[in-house]
């Protein structure tokens, strides 16, 4: 007779009768006790064979053959045999029986231990039936399929945003919870994913082992030599479904979309102003300490932006990397070229929400805003005679300099 079938009782102890802990199964009458003559690493089940590292993870395995009805006794979960029953303590036991040959690493079920050792062997016999990708399990095959059908089940209780891989929402909520696990252990600095600690390592090593094999150029991180190949594809998939507007990468697009929701959803815990983008409001929040971390080499200049320091460093090479394709102008850096690129185009992208007057840079819209607000925030140190624009105020101090030489 099959043993899984051979069912007898298993009472446990209770409160109310203390000595109630008599094992009897079915046709093991005569080997008495089960648990006699075990010594404490050795539980074994004597009806299949698993071995458990405790007495009381063996007595949980052993109600699979105390009861007629495959019932999970923990959870009341209902099986078809016992069998799978038998598979399914094992969540409740934490027992993992199932060691890989190769490495050692265990698991709870034979499935998962299989599927384990494809990634030993290269195996991969699950292929996609969209975009033929194989993948070496089952499971890994039905998550690869969320990508086709944008399925996101795992969802941000805090602010609603929806992942398709649990790992991602696990990385995600640390944005609320500010945790930074992964210390960096030459400056100590943290971060909240381990890739992240593997590219900033880099900068303290100068290594650059991914290079562009059409330019050579070279980067620390894949993902930085990913988006500098769409330099030369000049491909951009992600497209905004409100105007259309193209972007090479994903995160791009995501930030353009704020400029249609108005949604500025970081804001600065001393001043309340708001921000689109997290890395804009670390550089605000700079100008509430002073901080200056980024130094020049060549003249100790300190900056509170990477970006200042970088366009600052071409001031001593008088590198202009930056050409126009129309008039050969050269340009330090790529935002005054884009900005130049408009004189050519006419076009006038910045429009004002009051009168609707358009404007070729943001700079400019934003001067012209001051022209409804009335705000005057240029003023003279001398008269107190306060300007809307800059320019203004620098007309106006030319009086005080013609003064003071009479």
């Amino acid at each position: 007779m099959d043993p899984l079938v051979s069912v007898g009782h298993f009472v446990e102890p209770s409160k109310e009768n203390p000595q109630n802990s008599e094992i009897s199964v079915k046709g093991l009458r005569d080997k008495g006790n089960l648990m006699k003559n075990r010594t404490k690493s050795s539980h074994i089940c004597d009806m299949c064979g698993l071995v458990f590292s405790s007495k009381r993870n063996l007595l949980k395995h052993l109600r699979v053959y105390s009861t007629h009805n495959s019932v999970c006794l923990e959870c009341g979960r209902t099986f078809s045999d016992k069998g799978h029953l038998v598979s399914h303590l094992r969540v409740h036991t934490c027992e993992k029986s199932f060691s890989c040959d190769v490495c050692g690493k265990s698991f709870k079920y034979s499935q998962s231990l299989k599927s384990h050792f494809r990634s030993h062997t290269n195996e991969k016999p699950y292929a996609c039936d969209v975009c033929s990708k194989a993948l070496s399990s089952k499971h890994s095959l039905k998550i690869h399929l969320r990508i086709h059908t944008k399925e996101k089940p795992y969802v941000c209780d805090v602010c609603s945003d929806a992942f398709s891989y649990k790992g991602n929402l696990n990385i995600h909520l640390r944005i609320h919870t500010n945790e930074k696990p992964y210390a960096c252990e030459v400056c100590s600095k943290t971060f909240a994913q381990s890739c992240h600690l593997k590219s900033h390592l880099l900068t303290h090593s100068n290594e650059k082992p991914h290079a562009c094999e059409v330019c050579s150029k070279t980067f620390a991180q894949s993902g930085a030599l990913k988006s500098h190949l769409l330099t030369h594809t000049k491909e951009k998939p992600h497209a905004c479904e409100v105007c259309s507007k193209t972007f090479a990468r994903g995160d791009h697009l995501k930030y353009h979309l704020l400029t249609h929701t108005k949604e500025k959803p970081y804001a600065c815990e001393v001043c309340s102003k708001t921000f689109a983008q997290r890395c804009h409001l670390k550089s605000h929040l700079l100008t509430h300490s002073n901080e200056k971390p980024h130094a020049c080499e060549v003249c100790s200049k300190t900056f509170a932006r990477s970006g200042d320091l970088k366009s600052h460093l071409f001031t001593h090479l008088k590198e202009k990397p930056h050409v126009c394709k129309v008039c050969s102008k050269t340009f330090a850096r790529s935002d005054s070229l884009k900005s130049h690129l408009l004189t050519h185009s006419k076009e006038k992208p910045y429009a004002c929400e009051v009168c609707s007057k358009t404007f070729a840079r943001s700079n400019y819209l934003k001067s012209h805003l001051l022209t409804h607000s009335k705000e005057t925030i240029h003023a003279c140190e001398i008269c107190d005679k306060a300007f809307i624009k800059r320019s203004e105020l620098k007309v106006h101090l030319v009086v005080h300099t013609k003064t003071l030489q009479l």
